[in-house]
């Protein structure tokens, strides 16, 4: 294993203490335990987005931080789920008054501890609203999850909603909005290569120099298929057609029910894509792949997506979501309309997106 860590038990420290060196302008981070928040706050009058999830897929989540997004980001250690006070500090620290909404990937301990951290989030009087985002076309169930997992579609749902909350929609419309943003995208990626997690120091799965995996998780979970390696068209055909094609999914979702004051199952249904839909794109590297590649992958997705008859009208081309150093691609296509779109172009000024300020 070779790679540009001090000791492996030190790597999230370290890391988060060097982001908090880089970006001062943007953001501080605390410690015992970690969290990440956006300087300046807490936004007294405006409700605070919150996310987190383990490290190691960095820019998610800690660099969309900063003003126009996440109010505050809870990375857990390489590969493992943020704990639930490091959800209940970061919320406590970045509360403005108006509520928390939490971002929340569908991995069993991401949704396990961001529920705990809510429910001691309310035990003192804080309203919190759990969203859960789960876009992965690939698999219905994986060793992480129960129903599909979390990808790309994600970083859309954060920016979008933290403009929305700049804007003063309040707790239930912007968990409102999340909701929709969620059922209105999919991903799928792929892996050439296995990653090394710096505490195994050993690749978290083996792959033949011949093959590559379709569907694979960001944590390195199986995919849903192994097959000889492609060149970059047929590998964006595959993941696009899956994703183009994807019938309507319904699942039950745990949502918290005011007047209740419990958590109920609601049926959500996701949407398909039709000719004339307009789409945000995210081609994303999984960590190791260049950028030069990625526009191959792009090239290829736009000619697929014109052929049937959606635009792309606004894209992202690099590294979003990573599995730290997978060579591999994602690509997430989110519809988007008139609301969804004014508020992802709207003002955003973190370490990872920058616009408009």
């Amino acid at each position: 294993m070779k790679k540009l860590i001090n000791n492996a038990e030190d790597v999230t420290v370290e890391q988060l203490k060097g982001m908090a060196l880089a970006h001062p302008d943007m953001l501080e981070v605390r410690f015992d335990p970690n969290f990440v928040i956006a300087k300046g706050a807490p936004a007294k009058g405006r409700v605070a987005i919150i996310s987190g999830g383990g490290s190691g897929h960095e820019p998610l989540h800690g660099g969309y931080v900063g003003i126009g997004m996440l109010d505050a980001a809870c990375p857990g250690q390489v590969f493992t789920s943020p704990t639930p006070d490091q959800m209940y500090e970061a919320a406590k620290a970045v509360n403005g008054g108006k509520g928390v909404l939490q971002i929340v990937k569908n991995y069993t301990g991401d949704v396990m501890n961001f529920e705990m951290a809510a429910d001691m989030l309310r035990a003192d009087g804080i309203e919190v609203r759990n969203v859960i985002i789960d876009d992965d076309v690939a698999v219905k169930d994986s060793s992480y999850t129960a129903g599909r997992r979390g990808l790309g579609t994600t970083v859309i749902a954060e920016k979008v909603c933290g403009a929305a909350a700049a804007e003063g929609y309040d707790l239930d419309r912007n968990a409102a909005l999340c909701k929709k943003v969620n059922v209105k995208g999919k991903s799928m990626g792929m892996a050439l290569t296995s990653c090394i997690t710096p505490q195994n120091g050993t690749p978290t799965f083996d792959i033949g120099d011949d093959e590559m995996e379709i569907g694979i998780g960001i944590h390195g979970e199986p995919g849903a298929e192994r097959m000889k390696v492609k060149n970059a068209d047929k590998i964006t055909e595959i993941l696009t057609t899956h994703i183009l094609d994807d019938e309507a999914y319904t699942r039950k979702l745990a949502e918290w029910d005011v007047d209740k004051g419990e958590s109920v199952d609601v049926e959500v249904v996701d949407e398909t894509f039709q000719s004339g839909d307009k789409v945000i794109a995210i081609v994303n590297s999984m960590g190791g792949t260049p950028i030069s590649e990625l526009y191959t992958v792009y090239g290829k997705l736009h000619e697929l997506a014109e052929k049937k008859g959606i635009s792309i009208v606004r894209k992202l081309i690099g590294h979003y979501i990573t599995s730290i150093e997978m060579q591999g691609v994602s690509i997430t296509l989110v519809k988007t309309d008139d609301e969804i779109l004014r508020l992802y172009d709207a003002s955003v000024h973190t370490p990872a997106l920058n616009w408009g300020t």
